[in-house]
């Protein structure tokens, strides 16, 4: 169960993050590499995609395999 909500909070920050284009967090080395690989605008719909990946990984998680 912790997992799960560890899952949808790294979903909701990676999401969240990228949506608003913050730039500590497009910014950040990580981030960079997929920034250079793709540019700013396809990195950000990378992360919201990963971002709700984990969100549903994490709620299928706590609910379904409870």
């Amino acid at each position: 169960m912790s997992t799960a909500i560890i899952l949808i909070i790294m979903g909701l920050f990676s999401a969240i993050c990228a949506a608003m284009d913050f730039n500590w967090f497009m910014e950040n080395r990580k981030a960079a590499f997929f920034v250079r690989l793709i540019g700013r605008g396809g990195a950000r719909i990378f992360y919201i995609v990963l971002g709700v990946i984990l969100i549903t990984f994490g709620v299928v998680s706590l609910f379904v395999l409870a």
